[in-house]
This record gives structure tokens, sequence and C-alpha cells, in this order.
């Protein structure tokens, strides 16, 4: 942009000439960010902290200056949206990042003001199909952030003023990428009617968004014993099922489980999520370079860490790694990464849902590579003009034995895939515990048609009424009856810790059973094994869950009171007829 310099005093060059330097130098780190690793702590929290700083000094200076950039400089409302949009992009790359869900309610608080503030109204008017495409990109961006945040009324909202956008934006330039933009639309639309597979309805029948993260009400009682001393830390979260509904690089199982491994923000900073970058409000007040006893709240940490991993002191989530189809190296160079970041008695979880990779070999030998294992990309790398290649392997097949040199610290292994009990053969070579669940290999034919919505063993571990609504064809449930049915599974779970605790069960899973996830994910778990067990179209050993090691039948799976009060639950939702009658029982 050529700003006219004649005409000005002394005093307005100085901010013109300032704020031309703010907004290369952000633009300059913000470009960076792109070139850092995705992996570790300690190699891009400063470059983050220099760019929020960067941003924060911009913000400030375009709202002090307004009258004067706007009449000197030329300074566009949507230029001030562009802004906003970064500082938003900012800190959603920094959730994604620590995992802390308060730097999602800034990216929210920050997106919403750009649409409550129209600053995007004039772009169209500008007749520069870039900044239009700008500007449906800040709305692919902010529907990913309001997904997370479970704000879907405001998603309902924002796809129908994206439609709208995409509709202004093809009938005036005719784009290339016409075609892209309607297929994040198809896309979205498909994964907002799978995520609502079962509706929670108000008594004016209007449907409850419920958030499934971890809160003091949900998180499972446990009778605490020396042996639980492991607390999860690190976690790789892969997703690669090929017909499954995904928006962004979210499978719906990487979207469900992702917010199974996170608390519910505090409603105590609910003030801060409320504010907008506001004439009026400055962004990240308390300067990134502070921390306080809550860890920096709203505001990203770079100082007041602890020498492992320089991560902050307090954290309220593990830190997570989410993996859309990655390659094999990547998934190595991720998992080794999350491996060298475990602190002592820090347990790292690999959760994947992926599509099998099934071996042609008659007489396994090697258990850890004959019998295939789970695919975590499509990519292509074989040259297929080498005769010899025909014969090889997949390359991104994740095979067990790929997993052994991680089981030398505490490891939780979930596998969601058709090909999942190949990875119940995994040794404990270092006696360090080690605990893998694994999903149903098949389901019921009447159930197949709903695989694209998502996994049914990821929706147990994610909401186990959902899964168990789902599964005995309730499509519909009051509010009144949801929160009296939640009661059955909170007995359920408060029955099964305790037994849990008292079983004669592997040392591993009570190492495993002090952390808050490790234990709702065990107990979820056990939900699942007992329900299928018990439903009637779930007949056979492919049709239900595995563990290794396994879990005990009499004292545990099998339990006549976990039994009566799935069956119970069944009862009160008059689906009785589902489940099989007690003299059918084994």
């Amino acid at each position: 942009m050529v700003v006219k310099m004649a005409g000005m005093d002394d005093h307005e060059r100085k901010i013109v000439i300032e704020f031309c330097h703010l907004l290369e130098k952000s633009k300059q780190l913000f470009n960076g960010l792109r070139d850092l690793p995705q992996y570790g702590h300690k190699q891009w929290q400063a470059y983050f902290g220099r760019t929020f700083d960067i941003y924060t000094k911009l913000w400030k200076f375009q709202q002090q200056h307004r009258q004067i950039l706007d009449t000197k400089y030329g300074l566009k409302r949507w230029q001030i949206g562009e802004i906003a949009s970064k500082i938003g992009q900012l800190y959603y790359h920094y959730y994604l990042r620590t995992s802390e869900t308060n730097y999602l309610n800034e990216a929210y608080s920050f997106y919403a003001a750009i649409r409550g503030r129209a600053y995007y109204s004039r772009a169209a008017k500008e007749d520069r199909s870039d900044l239009m495409v700008k500007k449906l990109r800040y709305y692919a961006r902010f529907i990913v952030v309001c997904l997370l945040l479970k704000k879907m009324k405001l998603v309902r909202d924002l796809v129908t003023e994206l439609d709208k956008q995409i509709v202004d934006y093809t009938s005036t330039y005719e784009p290339d990428d016409q075609l892209e933009w309607s297929l994040v639309l198809e896309e979205i639309k498909s994964f907002i009617k799978a995520d609502g597979i079962v509706s929670v309805l108000h008594a004016d029948s209007n449907t409850i968004v419920l958030s499934h993260r971890l809160s003091p009400l949900t998180t499972p009682p446990v009778e605490k014993s020396t042996l639980m001393n492991l607390s999860l830390q690190e976690i790789l979260i892969i997703g690669n099922c090929n017909d499954q509904v995904k928006f962004s690089e979210l499978t719906m199982d990487m979207f469900r489980m992702l917010q199974t491994l996170e608390r519910e923000p505090q409603d105590e900073f609910n003030h801060i999520y409320d504010a907008s970058p506001a004439p009026g409000r400055v962004p990240f007040e308390k300067s990134y370079s502070l921390s306080s006893t809550k860890g920096g709240v709203g505001y990203p940490v770079v100082t007041g860490c602890q020498e492992n991993g320089d991560r902050p002191i307090k954290r309220e989530n593990p830190h997570k790694y989410l993996l859309y189809k990655p390659t094999f190296s990547q998934v190595m160079v991720f998992l080794s990464s999350g491996f060298k970041e475990l602190p002592t008695n820090g347990a790292l979880l690999l959760y994947i849902s992926a599509d099998g990779c099934f071996t042609t070999s008659k007489h396994p030998e090697d258990m850890g590579y004959d019998l295939g294992g789970v695919v975590t990309s499509s990519k292509k790398e074989t040259d297929h003009s080498n005769k010899r290649a025909m014969h090889l392997k997949e390359m991104h097949c994740l095979h067990p034995g790929d997993l052994y040199p991680f089981t030398r610290k505490p490891f939780f292994v979930i596998v969601d895939s058709d090909n999942s009990f190949v990875f119940q053969h995994i040794p404990r070579y270092f006696g360090q515990p080690l605990v893998i669940l694994m999903s149903p290999q098949d389901i019921p034919s009447n159930f197949q048609e709903h695989q694209p919505n998502g996994s049914l063993f990821t929706l147990f571990l994610h909401s186990p009424l959902t899964a168990f609504c789902f599964i005995c064809n309730i499509i519909n449930v009051p509010i009144h009856h949801w929160e009296r049915c939640q009661s059955f599974i909170d007995r359920f779970v408060t029955e099964a810790s305790r037994l849990f605790a008292r079983s004669r069960i592997d040392p591993a899973f009570l190492q495993f059973f002090g952390d808050d996830f490790l234990r709702l994910l065990l107990l979820r778990y056990v939900f699942c094994d007992v329900v299928l067990h018990l439903h009637r179209s779930f007949k056979g050993r492919q049709l239900r869950p595995r563990c290794q090691p396994p879990l005990p039948d009499g004292d545990l799976l099998e339990h006549p009171s976990l039994q009566h009060l799935v069956l119970d639950l069944a009862a009160h939702l008059e689906v009785r007829s589902h489940f099989i009658d007690s003299n059918e029982m084994d």
C-alpha cells in the first residue's frame, strides 16, 4: 500500500511510519510461525511470545491512533479485521500447542468481535477477490473454534452466512476454487449432522447442547492407593478413517476424543471470554511473559515453567498432538517427542482411529509385523515402475511392532479400527505399565450405514449415554429423562470404580487408575463391554471390545451388580427388549 506522506505534520508522519513498521514486523513473525516445529515444547514458545508481543503493540497502537490512521494512512475496517483475525489465529494455534481451552475462548472473543463489528462487511465492495477469500477463511476458522466450544447455535448461523458469502464470491468472480469452497460447506454441514446423532431436548423441543469435557461432576470417584502413581502428560490423537465425516483436519472421532481428554474451562474466567478487542479492551493485558497462580489463564505463558520441557507450572490438561492422516515418519517423530517430554511418573497416551491394514501372510511368525496394523495415511510413496514394489508392505501402516520402543515408559494405547485386535500381542519387554484398549473389529449390519458418523467405540468413550441410546435406536431424549438416565451411568461408574480397585487385576491398570482421564476411559471401556455383551445385536467376540492385559470377567466385566445397572437403564428407557433376559446370561 502506497502512503502519501505529503500533507502530514511530523507527528502524523511518525505515527504512520511506526504503524507500517509494526504491521510489517507482525506479518513477518506470523508467517514464520509455519516454519516452527510442531512438536516439543522449548522450540517454539519464545517465538510465539515475540509474535504475541508485536501484535499487542500493533493492536494498542491502532486503537490509540485510529483517527490519524483513518485520515492519513487510509486504514480500512477490513484491515483492522485482518489484525484481529491474525490474533484469533494466534490464540487458536496456541491452544493447539498447549491444549489449554482458555486460549480457545480468547480466539473466540476476537473472531466474535470481527463479526459483531462487521469489520469485513465492506470487503466485497473493494472489488478484490483475495479479500473475499480472506473473509471466507475467517468464517471457516471461526466455525472450527465454535465447534470446539460447542456453540452450536452460532455454528449454524455462521454456516448460513458462509453459504451466502460463497454464493456472492462465486457469482462475482467465477473463481477457480469455487468447487473447493462448496466442498468445505458440505463437509461442515455433514459434520454438524453427524455430531447430533442423539438429540437432548428442552421441554419446548429445542435441542440442548451438552459438553462432554471432564468436569468435577463427571470425574469418576476412586479409592486411592499407593500403586496409583501415574498421571497422563502427553497424548497423540491420530485420525485416518477414509469414509468418516471430517472438517478442517479433524475427523469426528478425533473431535470427540480431544474433548474427552480436556477439562471444562473454569467458570470464573467467563468475564475474560465475553470481552472482545474493542477500544477500551487491551488484549493480552498481562504481558505474555507474565504468569499467575492460575498459569496465566487467558494469556500465553512463556516464563514460570519447569525445566522439564519448559512447560507451565500448572497445566489443566495433558498436552496433546492432533495428527490427521500422518505419514509413518510423522507418527514416529511425534510419538518420540511425546516420549521425550514425559516427566517422572508421566504417562503417554496414543489414540488411533484408522482403517485396518490387513496381511496376506498365511503363516504369521512375527506378531509385531506379520498380522498387519492400521493405515495412518493414504499417501503413496512407492515407485510402481519397480516390479519388486508390488511385494512391499504398505509404507504408512502402523504395526504393533512399531510401538515396542515406546513401552520403555508408561504407555496407554487405544486403537479404534477394524483390525484393532492385532495390537493385543505387544510384549512388555521393559516391565513398564502398558494397557491397550481395542475396539470391536466389526459392527452389526444394521449399524453399518452410520459408520461415517463416527465410531461406536469412540462414542462410548466420549459419551456413554449417547452411545447407549444410539444402539437402542433412540434419537431424541427429553432433558429430564436424560438427567435421570445419566444418574444410572454415574452409579455404574461408581460401582465399576469400586470393583476395579478391589479386583484381582494386573497392577498396570491400577498404576494408570489414579489419573482422572485414564480412569474415566477405563470405566467407560467397562461400560461399553458390559452393554455390548448384554445387547442382542452384538453376539460374537468380534463385536465386543478387547483389552490387554485382560480385565477379569467374574470380578468385573460380568459382575451381576454392573449387569443389573445396565438392564435397569434399559428398562427406564423402555428398551429392555434389546437386551438378553436374565436366564440367558452365561
